[in-house]
């Protein structure tokens, strides 16, 4: 990381005054344009942006974490991401950190790139907390190369191991197993699966653990019963909508990739009068809050997100207080809910 890059060195660089440099980066109107694009131009190269403090400058920590949540939605509406989002806060602040939360809508915007960029290079933050990306983010990977001490929540980059990453993961294979299994215990062997976005972690290791799972019990995986989703309730439904306009023989279960998506599978299984658990049964992931209250009540595979988020700030904290020459990596543990979304084949 480039921690000697200053005001003066950009002015030297730029060919310019440092007085022009200040105008630029406070967005003076006074400026010539082709003036701005040529200190704009070195200030990008170099990654330059202007330390907010005296107390930054010196070296001193902000106590603060950024936590950024990448979602096209609305995180409000979403239980689970209100989840994470408060725990992350709670915990920090149970350890005297604040936290600078800042929901992405889009992390292929140049504008959403620069403004995380800003608030890291600026030294707004000690650290900074990624829920929702890409596996293969290349900002994030940018900001591990800087230097800078990032924990990010669903990823597995093989052979990237810097010690200012930190990863959490759900154990996928394990939970989509325990689903299968428990499918398998009530007699179903004709069993589908809604995938979830296959471009985060989670999507293509829940996949992989439904494929091992099926052939430990040496089950055929029918490709017309892999069905495309996204981890929303819209791409559940939509999913099921799409199936059944195809004509194509149910299976007798379903695994969705998380709760949100099995809900919007049981909406438009019913909405074509297909009963759940009577004629398909359905079993989701996560334990989603409204998965206990829906018609029929979710069985479902339960990760204890609380204890993760806990688990993820706290060694964030400890890292950037005590500093860390190892990679460290953690996965959170999952648990079988039994409730009323599955039913045994001989009693259907």
């Amino acid at each position: 990381m480039n921690k000697e890059i200053n005001s003066t060195e950009i002015a030297r660089l730029a060919g310019v005054s440092r007085s022009t440099v200040s105008r630029v980066i406070n967005n003076y109107t006074n400026v010539p344009e082709h003036t701005k694009q040529k200190v704009m131009k070195v200030i990008q190269q170099y990654n330059y942006y202007p330390n907010l403090s005296a107390q930054v400058l010196a070296g001193k920590r902000t106590r603060t974490i950024g936590l950024f949540m990448i979602d096209s939605g609305r995180v409000s509406g979403d239980s689970i991401s209100s989840l994470l989002l408060a725990r992350i806060i709670e915990s920090a602040s149970s350890q005297g950190y604040y936290v600078l939360t800042h929901i992405v809508r889009d992390l292929k915007e140049q504008e959403e790139i620069r403004t995380i960029k800003e608030i890291f290079y600026q030294r707004r933050i000690d650290g900074g907390v990624f829920i929702g990306a890409a596996n293969h983010e290349p900002l994030i990977e940018e900001l591990i190369t800087e230097g800078f001490m990032v924990a990010i929540v669903d990823q597995h980059v093989p052979g990237r191991t810097e010690p200012n990453r930190i990863v959490f993961n759900f154990d996928n294979e394990t939970g989509v197993g325990q689903a299968v299994d428990y499918l398998v215990s009530l007699g179903h062997t004709r069993i589908g699966m809604i995938n979830g976005d296959m471009n985060r972690y989670s999507g293509p290791s829940k996949r992989r653990g439904f494929q091992t799972a099926m052939e430990r019990h040496n089950l055929p995986v029918n490709t017309e019963w892999i069905l495309p989703g996204d981890f929303n309730e819209a791409s559940g439904y939509r999913a099921i909508k799409d199936f059944l306009k195809a004509g194509t023989e149910l299976p007798t279960a379903l695994f969705a990739a998380n709760d949100s998506v099995a809900f919007g599978a049981v909406r438009a299984l019913k909405e074509a009068g297909i009963r759940v658990p009577q004629d398909v049964s359905v079993i989701g992931f996560d334990d989603h809050f409204r998965s206990e209250h829906h018609s029929p009540p979710l069985t479902t595979i339960k990760v204890d997100f609380a204890d993760m988020m806990d688990q993820l700030t706290k060694t964030l904290i400890t890292s950037i207080e005590r500093g860390t020459d190892t990679f460290q990596a953690s996965a959170a543990g999952t648990q079988l809910i039994v409730r009323d979304s599955c039913q045994s084949v001989t009693t259907a």
